[in-house]
């Protein structure tokens, strides 16, 4: 897939930051590098918004690294951990996203979605029955092959990971 990327394009990132950690811990053991995922999202474009959706815990341990989103230019929005009793954990973004991308797509001309989550396919979809460029930026090991389908764009940050990774010291 490749589309045509101008610089007068007016871009809206969406960042499923939960969607993204997990993926680059688990398939690489190291972090995202979202200063990095944000300039390939933009591309030389007109960003109007970046938002990154976020989980915070109990011992507010992320603090400093939402901080640093927003240091970047990522506005951060923030929902709670839930715990249920029994232990299980639930924390997720996907309708906020989808709605805030509905809400924000009459503003731009392309919305992209960093995120390997197919849940978002209906919005994708969506979006582009509106006429709106829709790129996806994910890790292509855990992307949904829907959703890398669904797409006009979809740029996998396993393909130079050595761009969009930050490796621990140890």
């Amino acid at each position: 897939m490749s589309v045509i990327k101008h610089k007068n394009q007016r871009v809206a990132v969406l960042l499923d930051v939960q969607n993204m950690y997990h993926s680059a811990k688990n398939l690489y053991h190291a972090r995202v590098n979202f200063k990095e995922v944000l300039k390939q999202a933009t591309a030389g474009r007109q960003l109007i918004r970046a938002v990154g959706y976020v989980i915070s815990t109990e011992t507010g341990e992320e603090k400093t690294f939402f901080e640093a989103l927003t240091k970047i230019g990522i506005e951060t929005k923030t929902k709670d951990l839930q715990i249920f009793p029994g232990g299980l954990k639930k924390a997720d973004w996907d309708v906020g996203l989808a709605i805030d991308a509905v809400r924000l797509s009459p503003s731009v001309d392309v919305v992209v979605i960093v995120s390997g989550d197919g849940d978002y396919v209906p919005l994708i979809e969506y979006l582009r029955n509106q006429g709106k460029q829709v790129e996806v930026i994910a890790f292509g090991r855990s992307a949904s092959a829907k959703l890398k389908e669904a797409a006009d764009d979809f740029t996998d940050l396993g393909e130079t990971p050595e761009t969009f990774l930050i490796r621990s010291k140890k």
